[in-house]
């Protein structure tokens, strides 16, 4: 655990766990001294260029000099009506139901605070989660409850984490999986998160939206959260949005005004051609989809075995050992993956593996997991 020692400690604020991704800095090194190079296949970042219409949008508002709307422009918030009935099949929503963020990062992991969660509060977030729920939580003093695939919150829950598909495992929920989870939750007057960052990624199976008529789930208490980051490659800009019941969204606005928690007015604009524009979504996918079936094949016939993974950007991935040997035994073939420890204790023995590099680094470790393939074939008896 993070702490800070000397005069200023009783202000270091909430008690944190180590930040995960600096241990991997050892396996890291190894990696990089590959002859081929490091394949690092372990944040997730994208790594294709920003589609040019989004880059001239952002340059087109560069000149305007004042502060930017915490609600985001008029258009923005239509833009992404439209956007998310248009893709996702999301009726019912209204405008002033939608407020960007900085990013979906900066949302998830200040909304517990923000909702008043607090010491003696529940937060309940799936057995195997992105790291910040659990961050969140702690930031606001609440303590945390990790629920196996298809528990039902405790009592004493007032924020409820769903993650559809999953990351890290790529597990998608059906509609009534989604719905039992939110009625459970609205019964006991708990507020409803559902991340949504990788809905556009679906491979084998069809995810759908918390807020998704076939769900069946009142909108009371009920949010979802959405990323630009990864269908449009946006990490850098930091776009993201929230939206659902329009009265606790308005709480959200007025908090977040106080708070200076506004996105860029470049950024805005940008955001806005991203959510009017589904082309360069289906072209992302499409790279994407041609890596994972690159990606995915390789793996395997080096022996290992692909759990879940029928949506997002990641492959869940064991070779029936401890998560960190396997971080080991990937590295010193020049590949960086992430121990599924970072997403909770079930992921002791499952590596996080990416598709987010590009399509020459994606072949080049196909490549090296094929070559070592071919030596074990070579040498059986």
């Amino acid at each position: 655990m993070s702490s800070v020692t000397g005069p200023g400690a009783a202000a270091s604020g909430p008690r944190l766990p180590d930040f995960p991704w600096d241990s991997l800095a050892p396996h890291k090194a190894t990696a990089n001294a590959h002859p081929d190079g490091i394949v690092d296949l372990s944040v997730g970042t994208p790594v294709d260029p920003v589609p040019a219409k989004l880059q001239d949008a952002l340059a087109a508002v560069a000149e305007v000099p004042g502060y930017p709307a915490t609600h985001g422009t008029p258009a923005l918030r239509e833009a992404a009506v439209e956007s998310l009935r248009r893709r996702y099949g999301i009726t019912g929503l209204e405008p002033d139901a939608v407020l960007p963020t900085i990013g979906s990062k900066e949302l998830v992991a200040w909304l517990p605070t923000l909702l008043g969660v607090g010491p003696g509060d529940l937060v309940a977030i799936p057995d195997l989660a992105y790291p910040t729920y659990e961050v969140g939580a702690k930031i606001a003093g609440a303590e945390v409850v990790r629920l196996a695939p298809g528990e039902l919150p405790p009592a004493g829950t007032r924020l409820l984490w769903l993650n559809s598909p999953s990351n890290p495992t790529g597990r998608v929920l059906t509609a009534d999986e989604l719905g039992r989870m939110v009625r459970a939750a609205q019964d006991m007057g708990a507020v409803v998160a559902s991340d949504e960052c990788y809905l556009a990624l679906g491979w084998d199976a069809e995810p759908v939206s918390v807020l998704h008529p076939s769900v069946g789930a009142a909108r009371d208490g009920l949010l979802a959260v959405h990323s630009l980051s990864k269908s449009s490659n946006l990490a850098g800009y930091r776009a993201g949005l929230v939206t659902g019941d329009p009265v606790l969204v308005a709480r959200l606005l007025e908090l977040r005004k106080h708070a200076g928690m506004i996105v860029a007015r470049p950024v805005q604009e940008a955001v806005t051609a991203a959510l009017r524009d589904d082309e360069h979504v289906a072209v992302q996918r499409e790279l994407y989809a041609a890596r994972r079936a690159v990606l995915r094949p390789a793996l395997e016939s080096a022996g290992f075995t692909i759990e879940h993974s029928e949506a997002g950007l990641y492959l869940w991935s064991t070779r029936g050992e401890d998560a960190w040997a396997t971080v080991e035994w990937l590295s010193q073939r020049g590949i960086l993956a992430a121990p599924g420890t970072f997403y909770g204790p079930d992921g002791s023995r499952h590596v996080r593996i990416a598709m987010t590099a590009t399509d020459e680094r994606i072949a080049s470790a196909a490549k090296r997991l094929g070559a070592d393939r071919a030596v074990l074939t070579r040498t059986a008896p």
